[in-house]
This record gives structure tokens, sequence and C-alpha cells, in this order.
């Protein structure tokens, strides 16, 4: 299981376990607390009534008193009262009183006149003086067919005579009790959507930001030149940038060792030419001709290890850098027709022909390196193209890209060396027999690198080589 997975499904068993424990809680408690509304409320109308039934129970008119005669017009009276969310449209209190021994005097639905209640809890703990109550289903099968009963002693000079009961049906305030219970949970539910959506958002946005770490650190791995990714939060912004700064730092050690040894081993055989000529120069009686010819030779070599430094001092600024520093819109066009003009005086001396197909183009990008680039793709075409021959230099756009080949009809690259040509110091002997720093071709593709393009030599199907350099516009 992959990791943003892992913390979607994390964080929704603890918020589902959270909400699914406070809604029981809360659902658990609406049917109680409304219960227990009820009876405080019948508790109060029990005594009221109590005190009221007090003079026709003394006096032995219980019955068919006064008090049972407001009863029975309380239990006639028409009501429509809207309540908050429902209205309210029947009276649902049943009255019973009994006598000290239990028995029913007076029932407002008057079925019960005569029975004994002496050992209902109602009845039966108001008569001892403490407080009765009870909960009596009509349908042993059903909840909801639950009847509250709230007695209050009815007293003569302290002492009890009677007991009065309030009756009230479950079922008249199971509405408020199920749109209760509803509302908690559809709030819930909407309480829980609205948290797994501010959950998989907050995830989708770590998880991108862990993302466009990995994808770094990824580029970083393969040598690619982008830059850290700061966005995400303080903390992942700062190892980010602490990432970068490793890279950076075991990039500086590792590019000095290589580059050191690169430079050894290019400087090596010039190095041993200049010996050898410094010696036969040392001897006193060399020819004029001879001692002319080896200072030629030494000359030849001092301009190669000055070649191969500036270059490598070229390429190793290339590589240190991230990105372009002085980026500017050019015409791509102009700047070709100006590098070719600066070889026209060395393609000529060869009889080497410039065959241009060039379009109007503007891209961004850093004049000088450019022109780097230009320079040395047209100087390595130049020097493996034979004499008097044709270089074609074609630009063209394709799909967002500024795409310049250079056509020569040299010989050949044999497959071996295809991928290895940009590498540093690797190159193939030109059609002389010399060879050159090996840096050309390097210092191009990190150019290319920098402008977001790239550099490829191919073997032409008519003959001859392609080079391809596709800058992004």
């Amino acid at each position: 299981m992959n990791l943003p997975l892992r913390v979607l499904l994390g964080y929704f068993m603890v918020l589902g376990l959270a909400a699914f424990f406070v809604l029981r809680i809360f659902v658990n408690e609406v049917r109680p607390g409304v219960r227990e509304t009820i009876e405080e409320t019948m508790i109060d109308a029990a005594n009221m009534l109590a005190v009221m039934a007090a003079d026709d129970m003394k006096a032995g008119r219980i019955a068919n008193g006064r008090f049972a005669q407001q009863l029975d017009e309380y239990r006639h009276r028409e009501i429509d009262a809207p309540v908050w969310h429902f209205r309210k449209q029947t009276l649902d209190f049943r009255v019973l009183v009994t006598d000290d021994k239990g028995i029913v005097l007076l029932d407002t639905d008057k079925v019960a006149v005569g029975l004994d209640h002496s050992r209902w809890n109602d009845v039966y703990k108001t008569l001892l003086g403490e407080y009765g109550a009870r909960s009596t289903r009509t349908d042993p099968k059903d909840d909801r067919s639950n009847v509250f009963h709230v007695a209050a002693p009815i007293t003569d000079q302290g002492r009890i005579i009677g007991v009065l009961t309030v009756a009230k049906p479950i079922a008249s305030v199971e509405p408020i009790i199920t749109r209760s219970e509803q509302a908690i949970v559809r709030e819930g539910a909407w309480l829980l959507g609205g948290s797994a959506l501010i959950g998989l958002a907050v995830t989708l946005w770590l998880m991108g930001s862990i993302g466009r770490l990995r994808a770094y650190a990824r580029d970083v791995a393969a040598g690619k030149r982008v830059p850290p990714p700061t966005g995400g939060g303080k903390q992942l912004s700062e190892l980010a940038l602490a990432m970068d700064a490793m890279r950076a730092e075991l990039d500086g050690k590792q590019y000095v060792e290589r580059y050191v040894q690169a430079l050894t081993h290019e400087l090596k055989s010039p190095l041993a030419a200049l010996r050898g000529a410094g010696e036969i120069l040392a001897e006193p009686d060399l020819p004029t001709a001879e001692r002319a010819r080896f200072a030629s030779h030494v000359l030849e070599q001092g301009a190669r290890m000055q070649q191969s430094i500036e270059r490598m001092l070229a390429l190793s600024q290339l590589e240190a850098r991230q990105s372009l520093d002085h980026a500017e819109t050019l015409q791509f066009d102009v700047l070709i027709a100006e590098v070719l003009e600066t070889r026209r005086g060395r393609a000529d001396a060869a009889n080497i022909h410039f065959c241009s197909e060039i379009q109007p183009c503007k891209l961004r990008g850093e004049r000088d390196r450019l022109a780097l680039a230009i320079g040395n793709l047209v100087d390595n075409a130049l020097d493996h193209a034979p004499n008097a021959s044709e270089i074609a230099v074609k630009l063209s756009e394709v799909d967002g890209f500024a795409m310049l080949t250079l056509h020569n009809e040299g010989a050949a690259i044999p497959d071996y060396a295809l991928p290895r040509l940009c590498e540093r110091f690797y190159g193939l002997p030109r059609p002389d027999g010399s060879k050159g720093s090996g840096l050309g071709l390097a210092i191009v593709q990190e150019i290319a690198a920098l402008h977001g393009g790239e550099v490829r030599l191919d073997n032409a199907a008519s003959g001859g080589v392609m080079a391809t350099l596709s800058l992004k516009r």
C-alpha cells in the first residue's frame, strides 16, 4: 500500500471512529434526555393536580366533583399549537386517582375505575411516601408503546389519603425524538463528509509536495538541472533546500575528482610530446630545419593544451549552473548566420560549401552560450567533412522547439561510439588523423540542457553524419 493511501486511510479511520462514537453518544442521549424532560414536567403537573384534587377527595366526590368536570373539559379541548418543528394538535395527559388502598376512583379514559393499582410502582411507592413513577408498555413487543406514569400524593393535614397519577404516552413525543436523532445523524454525516473532503485535500496537497520532492530526487539522480521545489509548507521547503545543498556539496566533491582525473588524462599526451620535443631541442648539434620543426611541434602542443584548459573551464562553468542567468529573446536564425560567417574562411580553405535553409525563428536564451554551441557544432562538422564537400545547415520549428541540423558528408560514426560522442574527452579521429580535445560536443550538450533541449548525432540514411540541436522556444 503506497504512502498516500496509508495517510488517507489512517485519517479516515481516526475521523470515522471519532465521528462514530460522538454520534453514538449524541443519538443515545436524545431519547433519555427527552424522557427526562417529560418526566420532570410531569412531576410538576402531578403535584399541582394533586393539590387541586385534594378538596374533592376529602369530600368524597372525586369521581364526579368539580375536579372531575375540569379534567373532562381538558380532555375535550381543541388545540393547534406550532411548537418549533412540529404542530401539537392533541392533549395527551391521562389522569388517574386512587384512594389510600390503591383502588382507582377516577380515570379520564374511564377504563380503569375500580381496578386495584396498589401494586403498580407509581401508586405503591407514593403510598409509602416515596417518589412513585413507572413506564409501562401497552404492547410488550413495541418500545414506542411505552406510557410514562408519574404520581403525587393527595394529602389531608400531612396524611396521604390518595394518589394522583399523570400518564403520557411516549408516542406523543416520538416525532420530537425522531427528528432530533435524524438531525444529529444528518449534521454528523455532513460534518464527516466535509472533514473527509478536507482530509482528502490535505492528503493530496501533502502527497503533491512529497511527489515533487521525489521527482526532484529522481531528476538529480539522473543528472538533470532542476531547481529544488519550495512549495508545500516550511518544513518540506527546508527539506528540499537541504537536499539541494547536500546535492551541491556531493556534486562539488565528485566534480573536482572527475575534473582533476580528466584534465590529468587529457594533458598527459601533450606534456609527453612537449617533453620529448624539448629534449631534442636541447641537443646542441640539431640541424636548423629540425629545430624549427620541433619548435613548431612545441607551439602546436602548447596551443592544444591551452584549448583543452579553456574548454574545460568553460565546461565546468556550464556544469555548475542550474539555469539561465541572462536570458533574452533573440533572433536565432540571425545568430546562426553570424556564426557561419565567422567559419567561412576556414570552410573556403578546404573548399567546403555551406548550403543553408534557415527560416526566421525567435527563442529565449543566452546569446553568447548559444553562439558557442553553434560554433562547436559547425567546427565539429568542418573537422570531419572531406575537402570539396558540402555541409547542409537547416533551421526549422517543430512542436515548440527550434531544430538546427548540420549534415556533413564525412565518414559514418561507428555504432559503439554513437552513445558516447557527448562525453568529456571522447572523440573520433579526424580525416587527417588528428584528434580534438573531446570537449566541444560536451559543451554543446550542457548549453542545450540549460536551454531545455538536447543535441544528437546520427548517421544519415543518405550517407554522412547528421547533428541535431533542439532548443525550447
